[in-house]
């Protein structure tokens, strides 16, 4: 469970919430599952019939998709553009570019944020300098970015290619919350924002593949230094003009405010206009229409000319087909440019398909290319969520069922449980460390893994290879790549499919922690993760215990929050304390309340039941405490700690000290002190108890008694009167939110 994510809507700060929720983002949505699993599958055999595409399927196709029912909750407006061989076949709009005002979506005008759609763009502009010999791809990039200060103790440098295929090693640099603001005047360069941010390497560059916005700002910079212009001129002059994209920029100037589609969040309420850093930002900031796209798909797919311009030679874009790094054939990561399809049910995600999504707050867009069949296709929308899943699946499955066949492996004996425990362990994902996945190597069941998160939970992977398994849950694939040093990384289909999760360290154990402590699977595995300090020497004090200061801090660093950058008021009792920014970013949040703002005796213990409340308040904007008023409590919680108590009983975020009653109850022993090892079972549950999951149950499980007592109070009032009645709304919903993920 992570307690900040995509979708909590906070009263602290709503731009800073937009800003962790999908600036610049992976789009890791939780319908994804749904629409990769719930699509019909093409025939085993092959034997699916493609429909022929042109023109008039093309165009049929696109009503009949945005008008099902299926696709119809994904968007409130979306223009779309399928190009092959040279001409456009269809380029349509739907629903709303504002919603309030009815303006339908006009796909020559309607501009769209693409956001991380720019680094194909990007990645363009880069590959012109390397056809003038002014860039060399396997030449540190620092030749070309003067006077960036970092740390690199690997003996190998990072170059312009790791920039352009995710493979750098740098830490990870996304966006922060005060890098989406509105302040239109606000100008941050992209030279000042690289050298505030310069993230050290902490891989070897060209080891492993993880999502990185910080290495196109520096494609932006090389772009910039190397041709002398600045970058917004640059791709103006060079790209978009000579393509015709008269409706394209990376700047949201005045035109570009009128033109520009309002973003939607899940609740289909408008995203005010916000303005980003830096600017331009190479990333992520390309505004642009489905038109000016569809003029650079043609080409694209036709060795880089349109109407006699020639933007790129035929040789590169061949290049920037390619793919240049796999943890699998079957699961390729990046090219040039472009990245990896979403994975098909039994076909991994083909190679002869390069794609680029994107997500900005109230945005999402994929561009996908079929090269040997001539054929492209953008999608954009003013909201965030799965349609773009949905709409790549179906066109595939429609036109060319053969990149959708299954594969037929060889015959295949499964490797026993105790060769598969090397991959045993708890894996961080390299981008979002708050994304964990449990491995573990099932019993004595050969060929078997068995993984959980807290967003699906348990399920199980069957081995198909030596390294790559299948998901029996989604029919999608995880594999795993082992280096000479003995670290493992693993690529998963659902929670991060752009990126690497890494086996944590082994755990070296504490002191004063024996195996046979109930509490120790909780503590080695946050040692492991890097939580708690790797050090077998070291004592752990589990019965020690935890103050407040501690508490807050733990739990927001392991939601992969940073302390606040706001100075606290000198008149707090936590001012200089050494967890300041972190108690200030708890009040902020609204994690902490009290009638004295001034006082929040830091380094007093907490008690079991505060500790509930501060996660209560997090979690209650996502998880609606009326799913919990039914639970049970034994012992004593006060009345003010009772929501929040009920809500962490039914949720399981506690350790071994709280046990369920014959009764049905539970006595969460709230108003004893919290203790270190009771603290670290409470931060383990939250990152693998599947909470999504339980809600969703609970919701699912209210909603019948719910429809029954609305047709009880219907039949009610129905013999009551005979007077006309108004209508009776439908109960809304709670949204349950997916990862925590930030500009793809």
């Amino acid at each position: 469970m992570h307690l900040f994510n995509r979708n909590t809507r906070s009263k602290w700060s709503a731009m800073t919430s937009a800003c962790m929720a999908l600036v610049l983002s992976l789009s890791l949505w939780a319908p994804q599952v749904q629409a990769q699993t719930g699509a019909t599958a093409p025939d085993s055999d092959g034997s699916k019939q493609p429909v022929t595409l042109n023109a008039d399927s093309a165009n049929a196709f696109l009503d009949k998709f945005f008008a099902s029912s299926e696709t119809k909750p994904h968007y409130v407006g979306a223009s779309v553009v399928v190009v092959k061989d040279g001409q456009v076949l269809a380029e349509k709009g739907y629903g709303y570019a504002d919603l309030d005002k009815k303006t339908p979506v006009d796909p020559k005008n309607t501009a769209f944020r693409v956001a991380s759609v720019s680094k194909t763009f990007t990645a363009a502009a880069v590959m012109q300098l390397v056809e003038q010999g002014k860039v060399d791809l396997k030449t540190d990039f620092q030749a070309y970015v003067k006077g960036l200060h970092f740390e690199n103790p690997f003996d190998a440098p990072v170059t312009v290619e790791h920039l352009l295929t995710h493979t750098t090693g740098f830490e990870i640099r996304d966006p922060q919350p005060e890098d989406i603001h509105t302040d239109q005047g606000k100008y941050i360069t992209m030279e000042d924002y690289a050298e505030q941010h310069m993230p050290p390497v902490v891989r070897k560059p060209g080891s492993a593949y993880m999502y990185d916005n910080f290495s196109f700002l520096l494609l932006g910079l090389i772009v910039e230094n190397v041709s002398g212009e600045p970058f917004e001129t640059y791709m103006q002059e060079h790209i978009f003009k000579p393509l015709g994209m008269n409706n394209s920029s990376f700047m949201l100037n005045g035109k570009f405010q009128k033109q520009l589609a309002t973003g939607y969040d899940a609740a289909n309420k408008p995203v005010d206009m916000y303005y980003l850093n830096p600017t331009p930002m190479p990333q992520g900031g390309m505004l642009s229409t489905a038109d000016d796209i569809g003029k650079f798909m043609i080409a694209f797919l036709n060795d880089g000319k349109k109407d006699n311009q020639q933007i790129l030679k035929p040789a590169t874009v061949k290049s920037m087909e390619q793919y240049r790094s796999s943890i699998h054939p079957l699961l390729p990561d990046t090219t040039y440019g472009f990245e990896a399809p979403f994975q098909l049910p039994g076909a991994g995600s083909s190679p002869k398909v390069i794609t680029k999504g994107g997500d900005l707050s109230g945005y999402s867009s994929y561009l996908f290319f079929i090269p040997e069949q001539n054929t492209g296709v953008f999608l954009t929308y003013n909201q965030n969520g799965a349609l773009r899943n949905l709409l790549y699946q179906a066109f595939i499955q429609d036109f060319f069922p053969q990149y959708a066949k299954p594969v037929q492996f060889k015959e295949y004996t499964p490797q026993s449980a105790e060769e598969l425990q090397r991959f045993n362990g708890m894996y961080a994902d390299l981008r979002i460390s708050t994304i964990i996945s449990k491995l573990q190597a099932g019993g004595e069941t050969s060929g078997q893994l068995s993984i959980s998160d807290v967003f699906l939970g348990e399920r199980k992977l069957i081995q198909v290879e030596d390294n790559l398994f299948k998901d029996e849950l989604t029919g999608q694939f995880t594999a795993f790549k082992t280096y000479e040093d003995g670290t493992i990384y693993m690529r998963e289909p659902y929670l991060n499919p752009f990126g690497y999760a890494k086996k944590g360290q082994k755990a070296a154990g504490f002191r004063d922690v024996q195996k046979s402590n109930p509490y120790a699977q909780a503590i080695h595995s946050l040692q492991s993760l890097g939580y708690f300090e790797n050090d077998a020497n070291q004592s752990f004090m589990p019965k020690t215990t935890v103050t407040r200061a501690e508490f807050i801090k733990d739990i927001l660093i392991l939601s992969g929050l940073k302390p606040s950058k706001t100075t606290p008021p000198t008149d707090t009792d936590w001012s200089s304390h050494a967890a300041a920014g972190y108690i200030q970013l708890g009040y902020e949040m609204g994690m902490i309340t009290g009638a004295d703002e001034k006082q929040f005796n830091p380094d007093q213990a907490i008690i079991r039941q505060e500790a509930a409340v501060m996660m209560w308040r997090a979690l209650q904007l996502q998880y609606p405490s009326e799913l919990f008023k039914d639970v049970k409590l034994a012992g004593h919680t006060d009345a003010w700690a009772v929501p929040a108590v009920q809500m962490m009983v039914k949720l399981g975020i506690f350790g071994p000290e709280v046990k369920m009653l014959e009764d049905g109850s539970a006595d969460y022993l709230s108003r004893k002190p919290l203790i270190r090892q009771e603290h670290a079972a409470i931060m383990y549950a939250l990152i693998t108890q599947p909470t999504n999951r339980i809600v969703a149950e609970l919701m699912a499980a209210q909603q019948p008694q719910q429809s029954e007592q609305s047709a009880s109070e219907e039949t009610t009032k129905e013999a009551a009167t005979t007077e006309s009645k108004p209508e009776i709304a439908p109960n809304p919903t709670t949204e349950i939110a997916p990862p925590a993920t930030s500009v793809q």
